[in-house]
């Protein structure tokens, strides 16, 4: 016979003392990796260890249904999160395999005029930008450090300026996916959901780029590159508000990183940073023709127009899209096509990850690596996330106890108590669920609900802190130990993930409370800018 268990919002009878009770296992997480500087998986552990005893001792989680959460989060790591990353990764050690990312990081080096300054922006910022719109999952910051260290930067420097760029695309990162769970867990209206983000993102996006070069050279070298970081940060913002506001939140992240890309390139082809030799040097390379830039750039390219192609019919079958297949009527499409998209439908999960890996194999046809190239940099790759995995695993397993004990709910009711002022740290719950599970999708998942009952509760549009939500998850990325231990993979930097963690900390809480401060101002004030 089953016994029903119904989660306990306050078990300690005093909603401030469960909620610093459910607190607990976050700040062994963080205490662990920031100050002790542990490694990502025994921190995990340990939070995870912390939160069952909890989960069991304090919420009455029966133990069985404690022990089953954490395998769920567990296999759910590996299928499809590991594997999502394993794919991306596998394409990015076959370009080096054959040459390929040796040639982009020629391209970069020549178009970003050998200035560090400017790497991180057309790098962490437009490239990772690019990857975060197809994969995510950590493998941008990955390739964006690993590209960045072979330009010069030390190999903490390229995680941790890969990390901090890797904020604005997170709300629409992997086709958008994370504002399409929110949509579907709050019942809101998927494109005021889009369009709301579109609202808040852009903002981050215009400084973001700024804020990067702070970061590389300080305020001297900002006075200098103003220029290309107002033209790269201002052309991602503009066409990530017009994408998500008038198309849809799936392609913002990839036609933002290309506009912005194509931008600042051209803008370099006129205008040159001063002082750029007292930057860090780059290496030495010679112009490449345009054959080797299409080479170059041939796996990134193959890889966005895989995951474009299965998006565009995946949501098409869905009834997500609302424009016409040319030359087709719906009824046909759907007729033709229904049966394999039913399979792909019922294996969701898995069919992103899947489509990255066709990307990979398309990749090593279309460029004629041998097939013992394409092995060798697959089992790289397997050696490569051993120890992530681990993490990575660990962490989610914390995350899903985390929900399912109900001291998610807790927390996230102890700040709902605020009243008014609940909008100036809706951003931060965002922050704290994509912290603890490294995916603003998850983070919607957790919190979006109950961002939308608290805005009931307090007289604001549900809209505006259900997408608060997604926008505030974006800031807590960067420390998230599931996307940290993924970005080290490439840069030598595994079990040193807390010295990492300590380098983007206080940058991932300033840029959550600008996510807040503007949230609490569209409350109130600029209550018009809510759709």
């Amino acid at each position: 016979m089953s016994t029903l268990w119904s989660q306990a919002l306050n078990p300690l009878h005093s909603l401030l003392g469960s909620a610093l009770a459910a607190a607990v296992p976050l700040a062994i997480l963080l205490v662990l990796m920031g100050v002790l500087r542990k490694s990502g998986y025994v921190s995990a552990a340990w939070g995870l260890a912390s939160a069952g005893g909890l989960a069991v001792l304090v919420w009455g989680m029966p133990l069985k249904l404690a022990l089953a959460s954490a395998a769920y989060g567990f296999v759910y790591a590996l299928w499809p999160i590991m594997w999502i990353v394993f794919a991306a990764l596998w394409l990015y050690n076959l370009s080096v395999e054959i040459g390929n990312f040796d040639l982009l990081r020629t391209w970069m080096a020549e178009h970003a005029a050998g200035d560090a300054r400017i790497q991180a922006i057309l790098v962490a910022f437009c490239f990772g930008a690019l990857l975060e719109g197809t994969a995510g999952f950590g493998a941008p910051v990955a390739v964006a450090a690993f590209l960045l260290m072979g330009l010069g930067f030390t190999p903490r420097r390229a995680v941790t300026v890969s990390l901090i760029a890797n904020t604005a695309p997170v709300a629409f990162g992997a086709l958008g996916i994370p504002i399409v769970a929110l949509a579907g867990v709050t019942g809101l209206d998927l494109m005021k959901l889009s369009a709301m983000v579109g609202r808040q993102l852009p903002f981050l996006s215009f400084v973001l780029p700024s804020y990067l070069v702070l970061v590389v050279a300080g305020r001297k070298g900002w006075k200098e590159t103003w220029p290309a970081a107002l033209v790269g940060g201002g052309s991602f913002a503009l066409a990530q508000f017009a994408v998500s506001n008038f198309w849809g939140p799936y392609v913002a992240d990839i036609v933002a990183a290309l506009a912005s890309t194509f931008a600042l390139v051209l803008f370099l082809r006129f205008w040159k940073p001063p002082n750029a030799a007292s930057e860090r040097p780059s290496p030495a390379s010679s112009r490449i023709s345009t054959r080797d830039a299409l080479a170059a750039w041939a796996p990134w390219i193959i890889l966005s127009g895989v995951m474009l192609a299965w998006s565009y019919f995946r949501l098409f079958q869905r009834g997500h899209l609302v424009f016409p297949v040319p030359f087709l009527h719906r009824a046909v499409f759907i007729t033709l096509y229904q049966k394999p998209y039913d399979a792909l439908y019922s294996f969701e999960p898995l069919a992103a990850g899947t489509a990255a890996l066709a990307a990979t194999l398309l990749t090593a046809l279309v460029l004629g690596a041998r097939p013992a190239q394409v092995l060798s940099s697959g089992l790289k790759t397997l050696r490569q996330i051993r120890v992530p995995a681990l993490t990575v695993c660990l962490i989610v397993a914390l995350a899903y106890l985390y929900n399912y004990s109900g001291m998610a709910y807790t927390l996230g009711a102890a700040l709902a108590a605020l009243g008014g002022v609940f909008p100036l740290v809706s951003g931060f719950l965002g922050w704290t669920a994509c912290f603890l599970s490294g995916s603003d999708t998850a983070s919607n998942l957790l919190f979006g609900n109950l961002q939308v009952a608290a805005a009931h509760q307090i007289g604001v549009n549900p809209i505006l802190l259900a997408a608060t939500n997604s926008s505030g998850a974006v800031t807590g990325k960067m420390i998230s130990p599931q996307n940290i231990a993924v970005g080290v993979t490439t840069v030598g930097l595994v079990g040193r993930e807390g010295d990492v963690l300590r380098s983007t900390f206080w940058h991932s809480i300033l840029l959550a409370l600008g996510i807040s401060l503007l949230a609490f101002a569209q409350a109130y004030v600029l209550k018009w800018m809510v759709p």
